[in-house]
């Protein structure tokens, strides 16, 4: 893999060499061979998928996808490639690819400078989108020569014809912008507004593999009010992970996402610790101050390596001390465990310890948010609402 500097080639090199972004024609073996990573690498970022199917994201629509489904975009999977698989409509390529735009006539071959392809991305949780990765993975001759991303917020479930509408608001968060191909690109943003929706574009044309959008969640206070007794852990809600002793098979995040996991990685799994009288753990924020009064751990799908024994600590604020909610308890492998608080607690933060190591694949922490907590919701919401 090759890493390229952070800033996208000019325009002016572009106008010198239209193809210096290309990647080399496949040259056999493994397709990841010459993989570049341009611009921000998000490759560690802990920072949420806002368009992580899992959440509920969706590409909703697209001008076009001719050669390759739009749908391609959010697989959680990195995209493979076959040399050899061929369809109808030509090469079969894992990603979303528009037809080669042409121009009116024979005299104006080209299309015209305005002239792009657009999807239109429906986030799985709204929030502020601190930056994404355009992945051009096996689009080496055939990837858009520039990039663009707007966002918008539009609450409801609105369609792309609602969507498109002359009075929606899209605030530009990247300006055409070149891309490598069979690359990693990404790009940083600091717009501090709560989003619900993306249009992505190509210009002209091409082929793109996947779209990551990282960011932070926003969820709505007045729905969470609605619901009473909510996941106050939950990355839907607004939870996130915010440390841990080890990370070194999968993120903690996954912990704290929604539905079930759905294989081994689908969870949090550490090494295998070595020193005695050590643990791991993940420390956790909650949405915003709540009352926790039960707890889930699922270990689906860790069926040898799950944790032997969990602990709960939780903590009142930033400088609140920890105190134990839920002391050491044995786990089955493979099996989801409930547990009623013997007190409720009122709590900012959750550590969970595992007991010697092992893995975790979900916990829930089921409560209801504290006046304080639903009003500090509230006033970030408006804040971020634009």
């Amino acid at each position: 893999m090759t890493t390229h500097p952070a800033t996208p080639d000019s325009q002016d090199a572009l106008a010198d060499d239209p193809h210096a972004n290309d990647a080399a024609p496949y040259p056999g073996g493994d397709p990841y061979g010459d993989y570049r990573t341009h611009g921000v690498d998000f490759s560690a970022t802990d920072l949420v998928d806002l368009a992580d199917r899992r959440l509920g994201a969706g590409v909703i629509a697209a001008n076009d996808e001719f050669f390759a489904q739009r749908e391609n975009l959010l697989v959680r999977e990195r995209a493979v490639f076959d040399p050899e698989h061929f369809g109808h409509k030509g090469k079969v390529m894992d990603g979303w690819e528009t037809r080669r735009r042409r121009g009116a006539g024979p005299e104006t071959p080209f299309p015209a400078p305005e002239e792009h392809d657009w999807a239109l991305i429906r986030l799985g949780a709204p929030g502020v989108v601190k930056g994404v990765v355009v992945d051009t993975a096996h689009f080496r001759g055939n990837y858009p020569q520039r990039v663009s991303l707007q966002a918008t917020a539009v609450e409801g479930n609105p369609g792309p014809e609602e969507l498109l509408a002359s009075d929606v608001k899209w605030e530009e968060l990247l300006p055409p912008t070149p891309v490598l191909g069979h690359a990693a690109n990404g790009f940083a943003f600091d717009v501090e507004r709560r989003f619900t929706h993306l249009r992505l574009c190509q210009h002209p044309d091409g082929g793109i593999a996947r779209l990551r959008v990282y960011g932070e969640v926003v969820p709505d206070p007045e729905w969470l009010g609605l619901l009473g007794t909510v996941d106050l852990a939950s990355v839907l809600n607004g939870g996130v992970y915010e440390d841990a002793s080890d990370r070194f098979y999968s993120s903690p995040t996954q912990i704290i996402l929604p539905g079930t996991s759905r294989k081994m990685d689908d969870g949090w799994e550490n090494r295998r610790r070595r020193v005695r009288d050590t643990n791991d753990w993940v420390r956790f924020r909650l949405a915003a101050q709540g009352v926790i009064r039960a707890v889930e751990i699922d270990t689906a799908y860790l069926k040898g390596n799950s944790a032997g024994w969990v602990a709960l600590s939780a903590r009142d604020g930033e400088d609140g001390e920890w105190y134990e909610i839920l002391p050491r308890t044995r786990l089955q492998p493979d099996t989801p465990h409930r547990f009623r608080l013997a007190t409720p607690a009122t709590a900012t933060h959750v550590r969970l310890d595992a007991f010697p190591d092992g893995g975790v694949a979900r916990m829930r922490l089921h409560g209801e948010l504290t006046e304080a907590g639903a009003a500090a919701l509230a006033d970030r919401f408006r804040r971020l609402a634009g």
